[in-house]
């Protein structure tokens, strides 16, 4: 690695909701950045405005905030390199693409949208390249008067590349290894629009040389543009300045046939965004894992594994753990497979480990927004605490936790009336007699003077174990029911287990 200050960059384009593939981008570029002391800017780029989308530069800010990834620059807090928005930087565009053209390894292209159709429909697989560029209407062609004539009088036109013939472009891709491409086989890519505004071609490289980028991921999607921006590096005489390019590893379908899409999420039943996107235009609402009930931390984690590992077996990251471990080394070139199952593992890990003050808010939350009123927070610490263990997703404390707040409002009577006796009920009678005595309600206390009553009434205590567990909970769920009742206390466990009793022998 040379010695200049690693710095690198995620350039969304504000058209839609963020994929996780484009998070799984931001990650491995912001641990990188933060693996060398460098810098991890966030640039907006805004220059097809045709698919501009309200709100979506905003959510993509959000996303970042939530993931609890905080750019070094960015269009909100600023930078040496301002302004990050592509959009912005519009008059230092059209200075390099002139350059090009002045040097010869651009032109002006006058075809209008109608011509190039025609052109579509004459020609199979038609490219604007090097077997078609001299029948068409450009620079290349018309007399150098006519050329400034049509400049002159505002006529609309684009400046595209003009890719050079018969020579092969190489780099180095610091997952790939050598990869190469032959010119003939490249088409001229348009750099300069006709409203003025660049091309992601031209921008990326022009903005990647003066915000000094010295290191570029991206999607594995964007390798058949490299040898037009290493040409431009070339043309515009940086190719000194040039970063080391890393192409990632697509994220597949499950079962490992073609890139995950938004459909493939809607059609499986799980999120591929990170967070819910609402389209104005369309208004289609967009599932993203943050609402499913993930943790932004299982979040991370299951990204940062889907193409790398450390070389170990472990897989639960946090993320200055993933700083000091990551390498690009370890960054495999085959796609990986995205396993909803191994998604929801993660979440029920980083939940497992979550400290209950960590997770309060966001159950207080869950359980306000269903109703169940929360008035003491040490006893909801407490809770967190006692089913966490049981949850995958964050609304799963809904079902685990309620119950603690709420008797049930009804009851599995198929597990418990098909074997319901006069002697169970004469059990739980003379039970609410050993919970009223003045000893110390104590879990374990309860779960030995609970066998001992069984035992004596003649009963195997997995007889009397479920109905209990229904009658405190009103179904087969839930962390081990002494605990219940314990975090219920004598008086709450008395009455369910009285009002049970009713309900079981009606």
């Amino acid at each position: 690695m040379s010695d200049k200050k690693v710095r690198v960059r995620f350039a969304p384009s504000p058209t839609g909701g963020l994929h996780l593939g484009g998070v799984r981008t931001v990650l491995f570029n912001y641990l990188f950045a933060k693996k060398h002391k460098g810098d991890f800017v966030l640039r907006i780029e805004d220059t097809d405005q045709t698919r501009y989308v309200d709100g979506a530069e905003q959510y993509i800010l959000d996303c970042l905030k939530w993931c609890g990834i905080t750019p070094d620059e960015s269009p909100v807090v600023g930078g040496q390199y301002a302004p990050y928005r592509q959009s912005e930087r519009k008059p230092i565009y059209r200075e390099y693409a002139e350059k090009l053209v002045a040097q010869g390894h651009a032109y002006y292209a006058f075809d209008t949208a109608e011509e190039l159709d025609a052109k579509r429909k004459e020609v199979p697989n038609f490219q604007y390249g090097l077997a078609t560029r001299n029948g068409l209407r450009n620079s290349l062609n018309l007399p150098l008067q006519e050329t400034e004539k049509l400049l002159q009088a505002g006529t609309p036109h684009v400046i595209r590349i003009k890719m050079p013939e018969g020579e092969t472009v190489s780099f180095t891709d610091m997952i790939r290894g050598h990869v190469s491409f032959e010119t003939n086989q490249v088409d001229d890519k348009v750099l300069l629009k006709a409203d003025g505004m660049p091309t992601y071609h031209l921008a990326v490289v022009v903005d990647d040389y003066l915000m000094k980028i010295t290191h570029a991921f991206r999607g594995e999607e964007w390798l058949p543009s490299a040898p037009v921006h290493i040409l431009l590096w070339e043309y515009l005489g940086w190719k000194a300045d040039m970063p080391q390019w890393a192409h990632l590893p697509l994220i597949l379908k499950p079962d490992g046939h073609g890139k995950l899409s938004k459909r493939d999420g809607a059609r499986l039943g799980f999120p591929v965004y990170a967070m819910n996107w609402f389209d104005a235009k369309s208004n289609e609402l967009t599932p993203g894992f943050r609402e499913l009930g993930f943790l932004p931390e299982a979040f991370l984690n299951l990204l940062a594994m889907l193409g790398w590992n450390d070389g170990t077996d472990q897989e639960i990251f946090t993320l200055d753990e993933l700083i000091e471990k990551f390498s690009i080394e370890r960054i495999s070139k085959a796609g990986a497979k995205f396993d909803f199952e191994k998604a929801k593992w993660y979440n029920a890990e980083w939940i497992k480990r979550a400290d209950a003050k960590t997770l309060k808010v966001k159950v207080w939350e869950i359980l306000k927004a269903k109703g169940v009123i929360v008035k003491d927070e040490t006893y909801l610490l407490k809770i967190i605490d006692t089913v966490k263990d049981r949850c995958v997703l964050l609304p799963d404390f809904y079902q685990q936790s309620a119950y603690f707040f709420q008797q049930p409002a009804e009851y599995d009577l198929n597990a418990v009336k098909p074997k319901w006796t006069d002697v169970k009920t004469d059990f739980f009678t003379a039970f609410i007699a050993v919970l009223s005595s003045p000893d110390t309600f104590d879990a374990a206390e309860l779960e030995t003077k609970f066998k001992a009553l069984a035992e004596e009434k003649g009963l195997k205590p997995g007889d009397v174990m479920l109905p209990f567990r229904i009658m405190l909970v009103g179904g087969k769920f839930g962390p081990h029911v002494f605990d219940i009742a314990k975090l219920l206390g004598e008086s709450e466990t008395i009455i369910r287990i009285e009002k049970a009793i009713e309900a079981f022998t009606a």
